[in-house]
């Protein structure tokens, strides 16, 4: 097979990483890539949202098969315009991808068909420009109803941070104008979904579906603060782990049985979705209820999903690709795995980038351990930081303890200047104590 990856983080070097282990992919690519994915992929300086420049590199490569990775091409329709030319894709179609790509539309979609989630209210610019008293008397009459106690979200895609949950009215008010009147987060904050917090464990559910078919592929559970004790604002996922050994067997029949509710009102819809369905889910005392959806696989959740999987990863993508998942068994190993996000200094804030990263062939040499890039890129023959979270660093073993230990091990070889790491991920399981509120 000659596979395409598209993207450039830590997902996507998963992706690849798990790709060249298959006996079956004969030439893996990636655009952009970067320096990590560059040693097991050949990379390419298309743009991932660039939906023009990844059709016409996947016609030259001639791909057998193009695996999507993040979220702004799918929404901006890349997987339909292979398809439309003959091509397997792995990632849903634009109808599909809306799910991530507008909040309010998932939001009324989980309404309709009566799939468990917060009450919430939508808001917009327009409204709020056209009669900004009345707004707010609606926002403050909106806050009341859902108990004072929210989470804001921006509509639209806004990189993992647009998402604001706020401890008390005043920091709600500030997020929602922070959006309608400041413009924030520019065309993805034009709308906005105020929702009831909700109270319990985090759980993100990892399905593939063909339209036809779906296959639970892992649950996990991801770190999203950016400090220890989850202080400080959200990022993009500053760890994660699998499996989740604390997880109650009624309780995960009940994350599968929403996410398969999911997959038949796509279906009731009439939208054909092909490829990973994420559904971020709170265990509460009423049950699991859905907080999101994402129309790919997580960041940085993909980096302990993948070490887990037994089954040859392209044989699992092409089989989705072409509508064949049912003739494909889905195996996971029992191992666990735990993955440690290094970020620059300053993320999710302003950061500098170009940092020279020392201690990666270290980190190589531990054992049951792999370091994924995330935004890093090679110069003059040295690699060094290019984004907000630089690398994730996952070790797998028997248990949630012996994984935390190699993904530490290893992170602790590695550094650069103003680098910076939560020391607790995964730390109350791996003493073997449920995990509350990770998120």
């Amino acid at each position: 097979m000659n596979v395409l990856v598209v993207g450039g983080g830590g997902r996507e070097h998963a992706l690849c990483w798990g790709l060249a282990r298959s006996p079956r992919v004969e030439q893996l690519h990636a655009a952009p890539g970067n320096a990590g994915i560059a040693s097991v992929a050949t990379c390419h300086a298309a743009a991932a949202d660039d939906v023009e420049a990844q059709v016409r590199l996947a016609d030259e490569l001639d791909a057998d098969l193009v695996v999507i990775g993040p979220e702004a091409p799918l929404v901006a329709g890349l997987a339909d315009e292979l398809r439309a030319r003959g091509r397997p894709v792995f990632g849903p179609n634009r109808a599909g991808a809306r799910l991530e790509g507008s909040k309010s539309f998932a939001k009324e979609f989980m309404f309709r068909h009566r799939i468990p989630t917060a009450t919430a209210m939508m808001l917009d610019r327009d409204a709020w420009e056209r009669d900004r008293r009345a707004a707010e008397r609606s926002i403050e009459a909106g806050l009341n109803t859902l108990g004072g106690v929210v989470v804001v979200k921006a509509d639209g895609l806004a990189a993992g941070k647009g998402v604001t949950v706020a401890s008390d009215r005043e920091e709600a008010r500030a997020a929602i104008e922070a959006c309608l009147e400041d413009d924030a987060f520019g065309a993805a904050g034009s709308q906005v979904v105020v929702e009831k917090r909700l109270d319990g464990s985090e759980v993100s559910a990892f399905a593939i579906v063909d339209g036809g078919t779906w296959v639970p592929l892992a649950l996990a559970q991801d770190f999203k603060r950016i400090g220890d004790a989850d202080r400080g604002p959200n990022t993009g996922g500053m760890g994660a782990y699998s499996p989740l050994p604390w997880l109650d067997p009624g309780d995960e029949a009940r994350i599968w049985a929403v996410v398969g509710s999911t997959v038949d009102a796509l279906r009731h819809e009439g939208i054909a979705y092909s490829g990973l369905l994420y559904t971020g889910l709170m265990l509460t005392a009423d049950g699991p209820k859905v907080l999101e959806y994402n129309c790919r696989f997580g960041d940085p959740e993909t980096q302990v999903v993948i070490p887990r999987l037994r089954t040859d990863l392209a044989e699992v993508l092409e089989a989705c690709a072409i509508g064949r998942l049912a003739d494909v068994k889905v195996d996971l190993a029992e191992d666990a795995g735990v993955t440690v996000v290094l970020a620059s200094g300053g993320y999710p804030g302003p950061y500098e980038t170009g940092r020279p990263i020392d201690g990666l062939d270290a980190a190589a040499q531990v054992r049951d351990a792999a370091v994924f890039h995330s935004g890093t890129e090679e110069r003059d023959g040295r690699v060094v930081t290019s984004g907000g979270r630089v690398l994730a660093v996952t070790g797998w073993g028997p248990s949630v303890a012996e994984a935390r230990s190699r993904a530490y091990d290893a992170a602790s070889r590695i550094s650069f200047e103003g680098a910076t790491r939560r020391s607790d991920i995964a730390a109350q399981v791996g003493a073997g104590r449920t995990e509350e509120g990770a998120g």
